[in-house]
């Protein structure tokens, strides 16, 4: 798939506000809560124009129930995609719109994520740097797999980053 990365648009907050109230209406009383997680969550931040959304559920074995459902809406079901306990949809085909991770609420990646952006948001210059690698990287592989790849040891770094700052504070 093509890398399309973009300036941060203040749009993103309402098209995942938006989303979370149509997924709200399917999922229902499974859902805990929502969270808007990932590069577009973060203000300032170049992304792929892609909503991560963070659905955290009562029993994430029912969530394969609603597979159809989801996509009558255009998600397709990508199964845990490399994360025991994940539900992983995928909306927007080619072109990509939003990515759905549910996970049961006491699952051990939520915070994770959820501490990687908030250190984003709280240190800008960290957004800014990793802005920057993802437009170097863009330049360089024009395949998301490769550009993914070539960011990982970034991440890594950045995670740990955050963790220790979310362990001191």
């Amino acid at each position: 798939m093509e890398i399309r990365l973009q300036a941060y648009n203040k749009n993103w907050v309402q098209l995942y506000k938006q989303e979370t109230l149509e997924l709200k209406s399917i999922l229902k009383d499974e859902v805990v809560c929502f969270e808007h997680f990932g590069s577009t969550s973060v203000p300032g931040m170049k992304a792929k124009p892609v909503i991560d959304i963070m659905c955290l559920v009562k029993d994430i074995s029912k969530i394969d129930a609603f597979n159809l459902t989801l996509e009558t809406i255009g998600y397709e079901a990508a199964g845990e995609w490399g994360i025991s306990g994940r539900r992983l949809f995928r909306k927007g085909g080619e072109n990509r719109t939003h990515h759905l991770h549910v996970y049961q609420s006491d699952h051990p990646e939520i915070e994770r994520h959820l501490i990687v952006r908030d250190y984003l948001r709280t240190y800008p210059k960290e957004a800014t740097m990793y802005s920057r690698l993802k437009e170097k990287l863009a330049q360089e592989y024009n395949d998301t797999r490769f550009y993914s790849k070539a960011k990982k040891p970034f991440i890594q770094e950045l995670e740990e980053r955050a963790l220790l700052w979310a362990k001191e504070n």
